[in-house]
């Protein structure tokens, strides 16, 4: 058996882990790529498993409503532990659900109405009524999805960080929203980020960072990079 490649950081013995990328409401493919996991852990036990979902589970694609549905109820595979991060696509629906009306134009203008509609709610009407047709549980799950998370030698957020400043002095709004200076940054971060946000072709394997938005909703895939010791390799659905 070929042996995976060589991953730009490490992982504690015993340890793996699952990131998935930015889902956008492609609930088949995440139910299936799920469904790849359990396989890839029945195939290969480890005694301790992480899946880490990188944020964007909402917005632009056809079932926003059952991603949030399946995150917040039980989910397939039998990870040791599981991490569902904030994206901006979040941030921004909460910031509507809330009230706020220039987040409300701002959601709406970013497909935050594919999600209204998944809800059978229409994007047309007040905005007090999208907070009603949206289950309190859903609203409560996504407002309190936390914006990192560290294993091993990874970092895990959903855009990436600011260069040059220490990890706990990070903005939100960077972890959120940030592209340059961070995509293109040559140099070493504290460690290696893995993160969503921007779409591309194929998975972004740089020396600092691993990108896995592979635009699921565009047409692509939705990927997820399958991290352990030293190497690394992907499940794509």
């Amino acid at each position: 058996m070929v042996e995976p490649p060589l991953a730009p950081a490490t992982l504690p013995p015993n340890v793996r882990v699952y990131a998935i990328g930015d889902v956008h409401g492609c609930l088949d493919r995440l139910v299936a790529l799920h469904w790849a996991i359990t396989a890839d852990l029945a195939a290969r036990p480890v005694a301790e498993s992480v899946l880490v979902h990188l944020g964007d589970y909402v917005d632009r694609g056809p079932d926003s409503a059952g991603v949030v549905w399946l995150l917040t109820g039980s989910v397939a595979p039998a990870v040791t532990r599981r991490v569902d991060l904030r994206g901006n696509h979040e941030a921004m629906m909460a910031a509507a659900l809330d009230g706020n009306a220039r987040a409300a134009d701002l959601w709406v203008e970013n497909g935050g109405d594919t999600t209204l509609e998944s809800y059978r709610v229409p994007s047309e009407a007040l905005v007090s009524a999208w907070s009603a047709s949206v289950p309190l549980a859903h609203r409560q799950w996504i407002k309190n999805r936390p914006l990192l998370h560290r294993e091993g030698g990874y970092l895990f957020v959903h855009a990436g960080i600011r260069p040059g400043l220490p990890v706990a002095r990070q903005l939100p709004e960077d972890l959120l929203w940030i592209r340059e200076p961070f995509l293109s940054f040559p140099d070493k971060h504290p460690l290696v980020v893995v993160h969503g946000h921007t779409p591309e072709a194929a998975p972004q394997i740089r020396a600092n960072r691993i990108g896995i938005d592979t635009g699921a909703v565009m047409g692509g895939d939705l990927t997820c990079v399958v991290l352990e010791s030293d190497r690394m390799r992907f499940l794509t659905a």
